[in-house]
């Protein structure tokens, strides 16, 4: 098991840098949409601070090409200053002497905010130089950004190859809920997957159809699997380089009694239609393209759902973000939230469509993670989790 962070002892007076996910959603002026990443990191903030440590806090937000002011951590520092009780301040750097004089003039308890640290370049390099001057401000280092701990990047897996470490409470709390959601899943099982890109989920898609009793498929990769199953799709968007790997999972599903649950109708537009009227077909034709699953479809998955004893989501069911084609994505939701089942939802696109829905609060575990929560179902750890002390037993 892996040290966390109330396995620090004596942490009055010490240094401790905490890496933490405040990417959050900006709109096209930098404002913050949403403040639920903020949120789930204070526990540790709060702890460390409690326990008289003066708290370095650092975080990337966007993928920002070098300084860009609409991406600067400034403004989340303010909404930390109305959430904490203790004194926070903000550093226009990450490291060098403005950082360093920062952090000499800290009391204990305090809290620092530095700059994101995508304005470096070396951050996202993993720069081990880079990774050094940022260990050299402080004492101790607490990982809390699950969800980037899959990337390799200055800020955690460097970071924590120096100094003294520790996961922080979200971190924790994630780890504990997805491994026994694997290792000790409630039954029947139901696992609902959509989004596009079917490349990067075609791993943990084989391991699901091991464990899982129903796996439904949905959102743009089910036209991949749909051509797999011998289905026209019309024009819709189909990955062919992976019906190979679809055709493996229907044949595993199939050897193994597995539900394995297709759409069997769809709302489509017709291609080249500016005005994107939709409409509802079972069988689409060559100029089609499906947008979203059919009525038939939802109602075939709320069945599963209803008699489910976990389930897990990843990926929304369609287009979401258009107005016209977010039905299936939002019903789906609301018979998750009603349902009875203990219920899971991993990333960043699921989570953001369940907040649309406005379900969110029925769910009962949010993971942060986006990429992160799918390699870390898939492997068991993600190597910025790797890096971290092992708890003394």
């Amino acid at each position: 098991m892996k040290r966390t962070v109330k396995d620090l002892v004596n942490l009055k007076g010490k240094v401790v840098l905490v890496r933490v996910d405040f990417n959050v959603p900006l709109d096209n002026a930098g404002r913050i949409l949403d403040t639920t990443r903020i949120d789930q990191a204070l526990p540790t903030i709060k702890y460390l601070s409690e326990q008289g440590a003066k708290v370095v806090v650092m975080s990337h937000l966007g993928r920002p090409e070098g300084y860009e002011i609409r991406k600067s951590l400034w403004q989340i520092s303010l909404i930390l200053m109305e959430k904490l009780s203790c004194k926070v301040y903000f550093c226009n750097t990450v490291i060098g002497q403005e950082a360093k004089d920062r952090i000499k003039i800290m009391q204990d308890g305090d809290v620092l905010l530095l700059e994101n640290l995508r304005f470096y370049p070396e951050e996202t390099a993993c720069d081990m130089k880079f990774a050094k001057e940022i260990a050299s401000l402080g004492d101790l280092y607490v990982d809390d950004a699950f969800g980037v701990a899959h990337r390799k990047h200055a800020s955690n897996y460097g970071v924590a190859r120096i100094l003294p470490n520790a996961i922080g409470l979200l971190m924790e709390k994630e780890m504990t809920t997805l491994t026994d959601s694997m290792e000790n899943p409630k039954h029947p099982f139901v696992v609902i997957v959509g989004g596009a890109k079917v490349s990067s989920k075609i791993k943990i898609l084989k391991k699901f159809v091991e464990i899982c009793d129903t796996l439904m498929i949905g959102g743009a990769m089910a036209y991949t699997f749909l051509v797999a199953s011998g289905v026209a799709v019309g024009n819709s968007i189909v990955y062919h380089e992976n019906v190979v790997d679809a055709q493996e999972i229907i044949k595993s599903a199939e050897e193994k009694g597995k539900k394995l649950l297709l759409p069997v109708d769809h709302v489509v537009i017709r291609e080249g239609d500016k005005k994107k009227k939709k409409f509802v077909v079972d069988k689409m034709v060559d100029d089609m393209i499906g947008c979203d699953i059919g009525p038939k479809t939802i109602e075939l998955f709320e069945k599963e759902i209803k008699g489910a004893g976990q389930i897990f989501w990843n990926g929304p069911l369609g287009l979401y973000e258009d107005e016209k084609f977010k039905d299936g994505t939002n019903k789906i939701a609301k018979a998750v939230a009603q349902s009875s089942a203990y219920s899971i939802v991993g990333g960043g696109d699921s989570v953001s469509a369940v907040k649309k829905s406005g379900y969110a609060g029925k769910i009962d575990f949010l993971s942060t993670g986006g990429g992160a929560t799918l390699k870390y179902l898939e492997d068991g750890s993600l190597p910025c989790i790797d890096v971290i002390q092992e708890k003394i037993r």
